[in-house]
């Protein structure tokens, strides 16, 4: 199991530059990664903010559905998430970070994996 975190500020999501892999460098994502064995997925995916971006993070609810990430070996299930409060992500794992409005999602190419979960936020960042 993968989780993400749709952290969201003042109508604005966090998307993340991945730098490695080189088959994925370049591509964006939301923030988050593997749950470990023993581990729950909310505590996985504030473990991964402030390991990533350095934050605290409050996980609310499921966003979309489950999607089968590359060769459907693992799954992606992403969270709305928030700041806690004076929070400020830094990129420490990626190239570059970006708060995207609704009309700006498709400003940048999205892991194929994250794709219907941008689809998802959409309505919520107030976007159709």
């Amino acid at each position: 199991m993968v989780v993400g975190a749709a952290i969201i500020v003042d109508g604005r999501v966090l998307a993340c530059e991945r730098s490695a892999p080189p088959e994925v460098a370049g591509r964006w994502e939301f923030p988050g990664g593997k749950v470990e064995p023993g581990e729950i997925e909310t505590d996985a995916l504030i473990r991964e903010c402030a390991e990533e971006l350095g934050v605290r993070v409050e996980i609310g609810a499921r966003l979309g559905r489950d999607v089968r990430m590359a060769h459907g070996r693992s799954v992606l299930r992403v969270y709305v998430a928030r700041l806690l409060d004076g929070e400020q992500p830094k990129a420490l794992e990626h190239s570059e970070l970006r708060w995207l409005a609704a009309d700006e999602l498709d400003s940048v190419p999205w892991l194929p994996a994250d794709v219907p979960i941008v689809a998802a936020l959409r309505p919520r960042l107030g976007g159709s």
